[in-house]
């Protein structure tokens, strides 16, 4: 009886742990992020995939989410954030950071 409650409790502390976060997706097209404005919730750690449409590789860059990662041409890539603070978060292309720029609000 007393490994049945050990057990109980431990599926019941290791259940949250396993939660899997919300997945959001932005594409690359024409060295522009499709959305440039991505809602999120806030408080959550949430799962971000970027697909690369282009056959040139850019990368997804931010320095208030303390990210960077290089999606290769007609790639993707996976970046998890957050739990984030309500507010807004830019992000650009460090290969076309004069086109290929957004923003992730946390609401």
């Amino acid at each position: 009886m007393h490994k049945r409650k050990i057990l109980l409790l431990w599926i019941l502390f290791a259940l949250p742990a396993t939660a899997k976060p919300p997945v959001f997706e932005i594409e690359i097209r024409n060295h522009l992020f499709e959305p440039s404005e991505l809602i999120v919730p806030a408080n959550t750690k949430i799962k971000l995939i970027v697909y690369n449409r282009d056959k040139t590789p850019e990368e997804f860059e931010s320095y208030e989410l303390n990210r960077e990662k290089v999606i290769m041409g007609t790639r993707k890539a996976v970046v998890f954030i957050g739990p984030l603070k309500p507010g807004n978060y830019p992000f650009f292309g460090e290969f076309n950071p004069k086109t290929a720029q957004g923003t992730i609000v946390a609401r």
